[in-house]
């Protein structure tokens, strides 16, 4: 196929610097994954490639400038992102990932969606009062989640911050740890403690916690309660049986929003136990109010690898289903 020529102007040495990269890491990366060439010279960059590469590339660099001028910082994993959103024509897509501060952390850091599956599920929040998040690990949806409870919070949307997670381990084998409850529960919510910590800084979510403000608990504690004007996070709901799910979803009272978050491939419940998770996302989806999200291996934002690893392991998975139906 015949190639051709493109270039793309960039304004200014500093912008230049911060497409380049380190030792021009981000153009390796992109001419990589975009199947071009590409040379600098001066104030430009020339892409040398088949015509839909070389397209895809100018598109993805035009963008990049943009998230630059915008103050954002460019990394290996929005740069593949952003080539994968161009070849599938979703140039909108990386208009989507550009914009929207949900919350700053305690050091004055933007917590912001990165991928279009996460702006659909921050857009599910804000919408719902009940969201599902279902996905595999380094999706944000924990994150996300406290990030978006902790701005209702401070827009005194809500009067308190749950959060819960289903200690896997809370039957028999708990009861062997030393310390008292919590010290027992801790391992399982540090997560979420870390979480509120980053983005209230430590004193203030210190108080917040000593006033009720923030409450973080095993779900064995929701029993029984009713949760008003409350903003609730069930994490690692996959381990939730059918029955404590529905416990859970009952609990919610007037002017609550509720988020539940989980990764099926990652149910730690004993064998015979339905996940509460799968059980509700199959019976629950066409009700009004009730959203779920599916993140993929595209939304991960943790180390490159991560996405790479769980690409793997669902390509191994289908091989698998593949060979089960031959038989």
């Amino acid at each position: 196929m015949q190639k051709i020529t493109q270039k793309v102007t960039v304004a200014n040495s500093d912008e230049m610097s911060r497409l380049l990269g380190s030792f021009d890491e981000n153009l390796d990366i992109i001419s990589r994954e975009a199947q071009v060439e590409i040379s600098v010279f001066g104030d430009e960059i020339k892409i040398v490639g088949e015509m839909d590469n070389v397209n895809v590339c100018v598109t993805v660099l035009n963008k990049l400038i943009d998230i630059i001028r915008s103050h954002e910082i460019i990394d290996k994993n929005r740069i593949i992102y952003c080539i994968e959103l161009a070849k599938e024509g979703n140039t909108e897509g990386i208009e989507k990932i550009m914009s929207g501060v949900l919350a700053i952390t305690a050091r004055g850091k933007q917590i912001k969606y990165k991928t279009v599956g996460q702006k659909k599920y921050v857009d599910a929040i804000k919408k719902n009062t009940v969201v599902f998040a279902v996905g595999p690990a380094g999706t944000g949806k924990t994150y996300l989640a406290v990030a978006m409870a902790v701005s209702a919070y401070k827009n005194k949307e809500v009067e308190k911050i749950i959060l819960t997670r289903p200690a896997v381990e809370a039957g028999e084998r708990l009861g062997f740890l030393p310390g008292d409850l919590q010290s027992k529960v801790d391992p399982y919510l540090r997560p979420l403690y870390d979480a509120l910590q980053e983005m209230f800084g430590l004193e203030n979510y210190q108080k917040l916690l000593e006033r009720g403000s923030i409450e973080i608990a095993p779900l064995a504690y929701m029993r029984g309660r009713t949760l008003s004007n409350a903003f609730i996070i069930l994490d690692e709901a996959q381990n939730t049986t059918k029955e404590q799910m529905k416990m859970f979803l009952t609990r919610m009272g007037e002017g609550s929003k509720v988020v539940v978050t989980g990764d099926l491939t990652q149910i730690d419940l004993p064998d015979g136990k339905i996940s509460g998770l799968r059980h509700s996302t199959n019976i629950l989806r066409n009700i009004d109010g009730i959203d779920i999200i599916e993140l993929t291996h595209k939304d991960v934002v943790r180390h490159s690898l991560v996405m790479q690893i769980i690409k793997a392991y669902n390509k191994d998975e289908e091989n698998r289903t593949k060979k089960n139906e031959q038989k």
